[in-house]
């Protein structure tokens, strides 16, 4: 049988992040990015076959038998597709005026307690249909695709009743299967105490215990389960219940974390040997010490900080400590309204202190690692899906000394080009063309 082969020729730098497969990278590994100069790349079958220097991609072509489709790089870096470990991808409704609240003095546990925050997202995803939030969500994922994300994990939480839960999550697995780009579901029913459990707050944590995680679990809508542990919303034994009840049902543990007050979030995913924590801007040292001797990823959300005008999260300290460290948009509609992941590379580099090679580590295989998908994304090896960005730069440091500006050329995923001079094209396999989902 004859193949159809990928040649991706002469970039300027094939940037693999290889090595990391089996274990995210943390401290000086995060910077071992393995940069190819006058790189190529072969695709075969949507997966990659070869990954070297352009004299060795050329001799390699010659012996294999398949018609073969080139792309030329030249001037242009090729990474793996950027990958979004931490969204609130799928809601209704929006929330721009409190961006004008907090500009004059609001704080953001206050706008919740007042029922707006993500009580005021609940109320529109609750009225939303399903197809509209995969409409609407849609669009969303779009502007992702054209940032170079190719992998996006989105959580549910804006429901806060079981059928609400179930219908974001439902939205998520259907723009899964419609879009190009790969979502990874995270339930996340403990996202806040809706208005009509103010009084009783254990009562809807024996809610979302016995009866959202089952009815998820039995859907297989999830493989994640979130817990917003803060002053004011989930205490620690809340959140530890909330967790080891998604465990027993095979949804591994997440957990929002630290990211208001000192609250002891961090110690509690060590303790629970999660998968990440993330936010992080107040974890002690004893709790970040704690995550590194686990192996708990700390996913860091420098966007989430700059647009709530706080501090950001101490990734320096963090690195120097061993966590192995990700990033995320947190794409949200009220903390972190952006799809733009290269924005928040550029301000890990100018708020965080973070290298350019520690932020691709960081987007890419780590990312990877804190979905559970290491195995199959997140670096430029050989038999890994053919996820990769192809930016109009010279060399990777470009990446982030151009902040603000979309440098995204070519996207393609499973070795298809989705993305083509900054534009979607053609269309996914169903009843469903993604290009219908454009702007």
């Amino acid at each position: 049988m004859v193949t159809s082969i990928l040649y991706i020729k002469c970039a300027s730098q094939v940037v693999t992040v290889s090595g990391g497969s089996d274990r995210p990278k943390r401290g000086q590994d995060m910077s071992d990015i393995g940069v190819i100069e006058n790189g190529s790349v072969v695709i075969d079958g949507g997966k990659i076959a070869f990954a070297g220097p352009d004299a060795e991609a050329v001799h390699y072509i010659s012996k294999l038998n398949g018609e073969v489709t080139t792309i030329d790089a030249s001037g242009k870096i090729v990474t793996p597709g950027l990958i979004d470990p931490h969204t609130h991808l799928v809601f209704a409704g929006s929330r721009e005026k409190e961006l004008e609240m907090r500009l004059k003095g609001a704080k953001y546990l206050d706008i919740l307690k007042q029922g707006g925050g993500i009580l005021s997202t609940t109320r529109s995803t609750r009225e939303a249909s399903e197809e509209q939030l995969v409409e609407e969500s849609a669009k969303r994922l779009n502007r992702f695709l054209q940032h170079g994300v190719t992998t996006v994990e989105a959580k549910s939480g804006y429901g806060l009743t079981v059928e609400d839960e179930l219908k974001q999550l439902r939205a998520a697995k259907k723009l899964s299967e419609r879009h190009p780009v790969d979502l990874v579901s995270t339930f996340m029913g403990a996202h806040a105490i809706p208005m009509e459990y103010k009084e009783n707050p254990d009562e809807f944590v024996r809610l979302v215990i016995e009866e959202m995680i089952p009815k998820v679990a039995e859907e297989g809508l999830a493989e994640f389960c979130d817990v917003f542990c803060e002053e004011g919303v989930f205490t620690v034994e809340q959140s530890e219940r909330i967790l080891k009840a998604g465990k027993k049902f095979g949804l591994k543990p997440k957990i929002h974390a630290d990211e208001i007050v000192q609250f002891g979030g961090a110690e509690l995913a060590a303790k629970l040997g999660a998968v990440s924590a993330d936010h992080l801007l107040k974890a002690s040292n004893a709790g970040i010490g704690q995550m590194a001797e686990k192996g708990v990823m700390a996913v860091l959300l420098p966007g989430t900080a700059f647009f709530l005008m706080e501090k950001p999260a101490n990734a320096r300290k963090m690195i120097e400590a061993g966590v192995p460290v990700a990033l995320s948009t947190d794409r949200n509609p009220g903390s972190s309204p952006t799809e733009s992941l290269p924005l928040i590379m550029n301000l890990a580099c100018l708020t965080m202190k973070m290298t350019p090679e520690e932020v691709l580590t960081a987007c890419t295989i780590n990312a990877a690692h804190a979905i559970g998908k290491a195995d199959q994304i997140g670096s430029i090896e050989i038999g890994k899906k053919a996820d990769l960005v192809l930016f109009d730069a010279p060399n990777y440091q470009t990446l982030q000394y151009n902040y603000g500006v979309n440098l995204v050329d070519t996207v393609l995923k499973n070795g298809k080009v989705v993305v083509e001079g900054g534009i979607i094209i053609g269309t996914n396999e169903g009843s469903h063309p993604f290009s219908t989902f454009a702007n």
